[in-house]
């Protein structure tokens, strides 16, 4: 038995089989769609998972103005900022933040579920937001995904 067969390989970023996937946002709740999503930008779908690269998909999110929650979070749940400065605190209930951009709402979601380090921006960057149906990557031919949540 040869000694290497059991060696186990990694994907770079180059070797990574990146692919375009569009995900509706209506389809569950935000908390739901967001935590598939982080999974899909990870690359965690993919037998050839490997936690230190980017190795998962592009994702296109449409109709951010669809999104759910459960219950009474539009009006309970908030968004805590803060400036820096003394007394610089402000928060923002996910009503105003909509009203302000429904994608804010998605791509926050999205953020706070992939990894606080270099690897997670970079990730952030493969993820694409669109309030409506209509997104300007037909030329990527991405193929629909149905969640099973």
């Amino acid at each position: 038995m040869d000694h290497l067969s059991y060696k186990t390989l990694n994907v770079s970023k180059k070797t990574a089989n990146k692919g375009w996937v569009i995900v509706d946002a209506g389809q569950g709740s935000l908390g739901r769609v967001a935590s598939e999503v982080a999974k899909i930008l990870k690359g965690k779908n993919k037998p050839s998972y490997t936690p230190f690269a980017d190795c998962g998909d592009n994702v296109i999110i449409i109709n951010a103005d669809d999104t759910r929650f459960t219950g009474r979070k539009w009006d309970q749940k908030y968004y805590l900022t803060h400036t820096g400065y003394p007394g610089g605190q402000k928060r923002t209930s996910p009503r105003e933040l909509k009203a302000k951009s429904s994608t804010l709402l998605v791509e926050r979601a999205v953020r706070g579920m992939l990894p606080k380090n270099r690897l997670g921006r970079e990730l952030f960057r493969n993820l694409h937001v669109f309030a409506g149906s209509e997104h300007p990557f037909a030329a990527q031919q991405p193929k629909e995904l149905t969640l099973n949540i």
